[in-house]
């Protein structure tokens, strides 16, 4: 299967710091694919290079083997298919559910084509799948300022959803979560990952362990151990600067 993107050697440098000393990354199409690492080590600078919130100082980021997201702007590459959804939920709390994945839909973002466009069958047949994958179809006329954090964060998932992407670009989701919320997130990017590759930066090992299917661990900028969670905690390398740091097995 061919890579939905590729990360080749990719070089960050902030005053002097290199956050990023040659990562090499490769995402498969599908994928439910971790970032894990002790903090500092380089994971979120990665996500900020591939959507285009930070360029590199080197190296090349390819997405789907044609697209050199280095050279695009932040709009460009969410036009391509990469979607972003940060730590903390950013929804327009004022707004209902629905409202807020009607905004999110796929179309022009001009000022004039949000207060004239149409909402055909087809955006709003889109968007009750949403809302069902996302477990909010009984919640769609709330505001969004009225749910609980961890629905917050799934209706951001479902609006960078409705943007369509190609891939889902996840920072530490549940955090702040519910045991029983983290399962249902759990399984959500499951449904996810039928469609969509999903790239996730998380901390949480139980939540890895659970859900992964492919793990990169990163240190001090680079790419220390790459596989499943099983070739991961077997690595004595991975043990000795994260795992074991954090005392988790």
């Amino acid at each position: 299967m061919k890579p939905i993107l590729t990360c080749r050697d990719v070089k960050v440098e902030f005053d002097g710091f290199w956050a990023l000393q040659g990562a090499d990354i490769s995402v498969q199409e599908r994928d439910i694919h971790f970032l894990i690492g002790p903090n500092g080590a380089g994971k979120t600078t990665l996500l900020d290079i591939i959507c285009g919130k930070t360029k590199p100082h080197s190296g090349e980021v390819l997405f789907q083997e044609t697209s050199e997201l280095t050279k695009a702007r932040e709009y460009q590459i969410a036009k391509l298919g990469v979607a972003r959804k940060f730590q903390a939920p950013s929804v327009f709390t004022q707004l209902t559910v629905f409202e807020n994945l009607e905004l999110a839909m796929k179309q022009k973002k001009t000022i004039l084509s949000l207060l004239t466009a149409r909402m055909t069958k087809e955006q709003s047949d889109r968007i009750i799948d949403i809302l069902r994958l996302i477990g909010l179809d009984d919640k769609w006329d709330l505001t969004a300022g009225s749910l609980s954090h961890g629905q917050k964060q799934w209706l951001e998932i479902g609006m960078q959803l409705a943007m369509e992407p190609k891939l889902l670009l996840l920072d530490e989701p549940i955090a702040g979560m519910t045991g029983k919320e983290r399962e249902k997130t759990g399984a959500l990017l499951e449904e996810i990952a039928k469609t969509c590759s999903v790239l996730i930066v998380e901390h949480d090992m139980d939540f890895v362990r659970s859900f992964s299917r492919k793990v990169t661990v990163m240190h001090e900028g680079k790419v220390l151990c790459e596989g499943s969670m099983d070739d991961i905690t077997s690595n004595e390398e991975v043990a000795e600067v994260y795992l074991g740091r954090s005392g988790v097995s």
